[in-house]
């Protein structure tokens, strides 16, 4: 990832942090709740099994991993200090490691783990098909990954509700909860100038992904892809 954009990218989300997931949740109505079993769901993880969480933040994910199954192994990675300090105070057992890192250089060995997940990271990163091949790279052969992300919403008679819901709603929620409401501004064009569901796909097909499909909710805005590594 370019450093200058990189280094914007980690100060915006240090500074949302303590707001993240008050926010995240006014947001999605309380559907990210929602979303997250889903990921957890199609990891389908068994007593024993692995999972790496790429920009866990707060370490969400995580944590509805091992309110179902206390019996696996987790890890989590992020390149925001203040995420993972949350994280840290919210996941202090003994088996999840929490590493500050970029989803484009994971701090693990080849076929590490059973599960990657990642929720809203690929919109943050630059180059989506290298960040792929990573998650690809520390995968058992067999395993599975799992993208929860925004995606762009075909056209519908929602399309002006969306639109006024992105365009005022979530700015005007940031700037009363957080102060920020720039960040999210910056959120909001990110999810504009993302990927169809189609194209991410088509991505993760090339990465060496089969099975690859996906699901969406929230009025087509968000998704959530998963493929197997051969």
């Amino acid at each position: 990832m370019d450093h200058e954009k990189s280094d914007r990218i980690r100060d915006m989300f240090n500074s949302i942090a303590e707001s993240y997931d008050k926010l995240n949740s006014l947001m999605s109505f309380g559907q990210d709740k929602v979303w997250r079993r889903y990921v957890i769901d199609l990891a389908d993880l068994k007593d024993g099994k692995s999972l790496l969480d790429v920009a866990t933040g707060t370490g969400d994910i995580i944590i509805e991993a091992l309110r179902r199954n206390k019996n696996i192994t987790a890890a989590g990675i992020d390149f925001s200090e203040s995420m993972l300090k949350a994280a840290r105070e919210r996941l202090n057992i003994k088996n999840v490691k929490l590493i500050s890192a970029d989803a484009l250089a994971i701090p693990f060995n080849d076929s590490s783990f059973d599960v990657v997940t990642s929720g809203f990271l690929m919109r943050n990163v630059q180059n989506i098909s290298e960040a792929f091949a990573e998650q690809y790279r520390v995968l058992h052969p067999g395993g599975i990954v799992i993208c929860l992300d925004t995606t762009l919403p075909e056209k519908s008679i929602s399309t002006p509700f969306v639109n006024l819901y992105f365009n005022f709603v979530i700015p005007l929620l940031a700037r009363i909860i957080s102060g920020n409401s720039s960040a999210y501004l910056y959120l909001v064009e990110s999810m504009r100038n993302f990927k169809s569901a189609d194209d991410l796909k088509d991505i993760m097909e090339k990465t060496g992904f089969t099975e690859v499909s996906y699901r969406k909710f929230m009025l087509g805005t968000i998704a959530v892809h998963s493929g197997k590594r051969p």
